[in-house]
């Protein structure tokens, strides 16, 4: 089989279960800013030194593909979806969670807006989160035009945010922090 098939040559393309689109629609829009974020958190894991963190991404990047499939699924194909492949579940969420709260027993949180770049791994973490926060931005606009099957999928986006952001935070634990702090203090 060969890497170049042509069929797009005109601005179109096929998501899951076959449906034929443009390539500027938004649902295209969502699943490619979640694979750049599966790309980012991949350069992520390729700097960090950390074999806990490296774990982490990997699961994340693994669970990122769910969320494409879901985004790359007419509502009309979800049962299609469902029954031939896993979808995001409030579990998923809730392991989430659990990260964030493991992680937030050994890192101290700056109380102030944390400026990206005190290590690489932290680095480009933080540039994946920015790309997902995109995504989920663009995943808020499939919502409200009625195109998202599964609520889940929001609450799975937030609660990565914050995960990426502590995880972060916790490449730079020994190294410390650069913060920007805009009161008045």
């Amino acid at each position: 089989m060969k890497i170049y098939t042509k069929t797009g040559d005109e601005g179109k393309t096929h998501l899951l279960f076959g449906d034929r689109i443009s390539k500027a629609d938004i649902r295209c829009e969502a699943y490619g800013t979640i694979d750049e974020t599966v790309s980012t958190l991949g350069l992520a894991r390729s700097f960090s030194k950390s074999q806990y963190v490296i774990k982490i991404i990997k699961n994340i990047q693994k669970e990122l593909f769910i969320v494409g499939g879901e985004l790359a699924t007419d509502v009309s194909k979800y049962k299609n979806l469902k029954k031939n492949f896993k979808v995001v579940t409030p579990d998923m969420v809730f392991n989430l969670e659990k990260m964030i709260d493991s992680l937030e027993e050994v890192v101290q949180l700056p109380k102030a807006f944390v400026i990206p770049g005190a290590s690489p791994a932290s680095a480009a973490l933080d540039m994946a989160r920015s790309v997902l926060r995109r995504a989920e931005r663009i995943v808020v606009r499939i919502k409200e035009d009625d195109n998202l099957f599964n609520p889940v999928v929001l609450k799975y986006l937030n609660r990565l945010e914050d995960l990426l952001f502590m995880i972060a935070r916790y490449e730079d634990r020994e190294l410390g922090y650069e913060a920007l702090n805009l009161g008045n203090d």
